[in-house]
């Protein structure tokens, strides 16, 4: 009896301690599939935004798309010649914001990179909220409308725990391409300049008469984003041949971030199980053990009728505290 009145708090302690490996185990499968399961949230957002982007542009009658293609061309002429175009008056950045958006929600097209099977909506500036789940263009460079004399850029985040988006970016190579859909139209860009910058060196993103750029851009080096990458393309005529590239799809993040999720269940389900196996096999009373030691050595060592009395009154004063 007295040992089952000490095994008490020891229960208490195994459960407290088994309470928290069950709290360690949500956690850790919190932390390990957040990154996939996030990524395709904001993919399936993404690949949302660009339908919708799409439908949209179908609905527009071929005179009010020639309208809107126009306004652009028309801004990216007159580019040039703002003195400092990288910051925008209040009345040209609403001029700006204006231009080619369809919807209403700032989205102007949208990117893909073959290579790395990815399509983005991108969306007019820079702003943070744009680039934790889109690509954002840069204010101040031309509209992706193709053309001589223009220069557009465009920029993502890279290995964020949300979303991958331009993650990756750092492995196309020269003759990789990439390309921006605008309306009806596809603007093919070659890439023929790579270029690791600081934040403020902005040379490379110049307009250079009569040449025709888009730039891609990114943070580098991975995880401490100190520098910018810069990936530049030339205008080239569209493949004659359709784009069957099969991009990353929600449905394929989706299995991806299920996979991750079931995988980290079941190692730290093995983790788990094998320290509750552990836990039962070692031996037990130990501390009841030592404690009916005592009352033996409290109840006297001539044994008899005083020594069961004793062992009786200790048993009486375990029961009373319950």
């Amino acid at each position: 009896m007295t040992s089952q009145h000490y095994k008490r708090p020891i229960d208490i302690i195994s459960a407290v301690i088994s309470a928290f490996f069950a709290v360690v185990l949500v956690v850790g499968v919190g932390l390990l599939a957040y990154p996939s399961v996030a990524d395709w949230w904001n993919r399936m957002h993404q690949s949302r935004a660009v339908a919708t982007y799409i439908e949209q542009t179908e609905d527009l009658s071929k005179a009010k798309k020639q309208e809107m293609l126009k306004a652009a061309r028309e801004y990216n002429a007159k580019l040039p010649s703002i003195a400092d175009r990288w910051r925008l008056t209040d009345e040209q950045k609403k001029e700006y914001e204006s231009i080619l958006d369809v919807s209403g929600t700032g989205i102007m097209g949208y990117v893909t990179i073959p290579k790395l099977k990815v399509r983005f909506p991108v969306y007019h500036g820079t702003d943070e909220g744009v680039l934790q789940i889109a690509i954002g263009h840069l204010e101040g460079s031309s509209l992706p409308v193709g053309g001589a004399t223009t220069h557009a850029v465009v920029s993502g985040h890279t290995g964020l725990p949300s979303a991958k988006l331009l993650t990756g970016l750092d492995t196309l190579v020269k003759g990789d391409t990439f390309a921006f859909h605008v309306l009806d139209e596809t603007y093919t860009y070659q890439v023929d300049k790579i270029s690791v910058v600081l934040p403020n060196e902005l040379d490379n993103l110049n307009i250079e008469d009569g040449k025709d750029y888009a730039t891609v851009v990114t943070c580098t080096p991975y995880g401490v984003n100190t520098h910018r990458l810069l990936v530049r393309g030339h205008r080239i005529p569209n493949p004659k041949v359709p784009d069957t590239t099969d991009y990353d799809t929600p449905v394929r993040t989706y299995t991806t971030a299920i996979v991750s999720v079931a995988a980290t269940v079941f190692i730290l389900g093995i983790i788990l199980v094998r320290w509750l196996v552990a836990r039962r096999r070692r031996p037990r009373g130990g501390h009841s053990t030592g404690m009916t030691n005592k009352v033996q050595v409290a109840s006297g060592a001539d044994g008899g009728s005083s020594g069961a009395s004793g062992g009786d009154d200790w048993e009486s004063f375990f029961e009373d505290e319950r």
